[in-house]
């Protein structure tokens, strides 16, 4: 009942403050055009036009919608809003992707320079290892003392023989995280290159600078 009220009265307005001589057109629900010398009633639902005598438009109105609809239009344009923003994010993303890497030579190159990286911490890390296993061995030697009760061991010696074994402990794990982060890296050079293929065959880049040759498989290691 309320949205009736406030249509009725948004038509009456519109009547009162059509200028003289305006010619209104609209497309009504069962998509007759309609014309009239004022606001027509059976389109206060859609956009409607009011012309010139010479047929040039003046303006647009309405459509009157209720405070409820109203909420929704304005929900629909700021989700509408957000999904535009979010593409022009996207395309702004695939530029900036493919001016960085113009073909898949450059790409490689950053690949090989993660990868380099991984394999440096990794190689420390396992240097440092091989110091602590060659530091549990001399441990293990003073032990000898004391094979047949280990107990009498000084503590000092027990001490450095737990953390000995944490730290070799810890540089494993460590180890096998690295191991880890060299498959990340594959992984998001691999998916980053396959979207890298599809711009650059957008932009018509032959298919050898895409790495991809005829009866030859790419390879992305």
């Amino acid at each position: 009942m309320g949205g009736v009220l406030l249509a009725t009265l948004a038509a009456d307005f519109a009547w009162a403050q059509a200028p003289v001589g305006g010619i209104y057109t609209c497309i009504d629900r069962n998509g007759r055009r309609l014309t009239a010398d004022r606001p027509i009633p059976e389109c206060l639902d859609r956009e409607q036009r009011e012309l010139s005598p010479s047929g040039i438009v003046r303006r647009q109105i309405g459509p009157s919608l209720t405070e409820q609809e109203r909420a929704a239009q304005e929900a629909q344009q700021r989700k509408d809003a957000e999904a535009r923003s979010r593409e022009l994010e996207e395309r702004r993303r695939e530029r900036v992707l493919t001016t960085r890497y113009p073909d898949k030579a450059s790409h490689d190159v950053e690949r090989a320079a993660a990868i380099q990286m991984v394999d440096a911490v990794t190689a420390t890390a396992e240097k440092r290892l091989t110091e602590l296993k060659q530091q549990h061995k001399a441990f293990e030697v003073e032990m000898e003392f004391y094979k047949k009760d280990p107990n009498k061991a000084p503590m000092a010696l027990r001490r450095k023989i737990a953390e000995n074994e944490d730290s070799m402990a810890e540089q494993q794990r460590f180890i096998a995280g690295q191991d880890q982060e060299k498959r990340r890296v594959h992984q998001r050079f691999d998916t980053e290159l396959a979207q890298l293929r599809k711009l650059w065959e957008s932009q018509g880049l032959p298919a050898a600078a895409s790495g991809v040759a005829t009866g030859t498989p790419a390879t992305s290691r």
